[in-house]
């Protein structure tokens, strides 16, 4: 993957403030998540950060398979990242932040998936093509 098309997607990211990471667990079943922050890690990989919930995580763990879509609403431009996770990396962990939350566990590790990014293709509502 060019690098200039996961510095592009970075940037946009940075921009519009948000990603949305699409997983499937085993079955095929689709899970979305979003997500704040966004690097560039060469060559061709991505690395996305969040307080993922547990379902994102054991979609992953499953089905490497993701896809991480960066759009701007406003002027309709984006792209569609698709590719496998190859690690995860934990980067903060806030156990007991929300004790009272037990019976609605929330996240308390925050995570960064590193992406090998396979294909970028264009991400609008305007009509498009998913050729790449």
């Amino acid at each position: 993957m060019e690098t200039s098309t996961l510095k592009n997607a970075a940037d946009l990211a940075r921009k519009v403030g948000h990603v949305v990471v699409a997983t499937a667990d085993s079955s095929g079943t689709p899970h979305v998540a979003a997500a704040a922050h966004v690097k560039v890690l060469p060559p061709g990989r991505l690395a996305v950060s969040a307080w993922f919930c547990p379902t994102t995580l054991a979609n992953v763990a499953a089905n490497h398979h993701v896809s991480v879509v960066v759009w701007d609403a406003a002027g309709d431009t984006g792209v569609q990242l698709l590719g496998e996770v190859e690690g995860i990396h934990d980067l903060a962990v806030m156990d007991g932040y929300a004790p009272g939350e037990a019976a609605r566990p929330i996240p308390q590790v925050d995570r960064e998936l590193v992406v090998r990014v396979d294909k970028a293709i264009s991400f609008t509502r305007a009509a498009h093509t998913d050729v790449e």
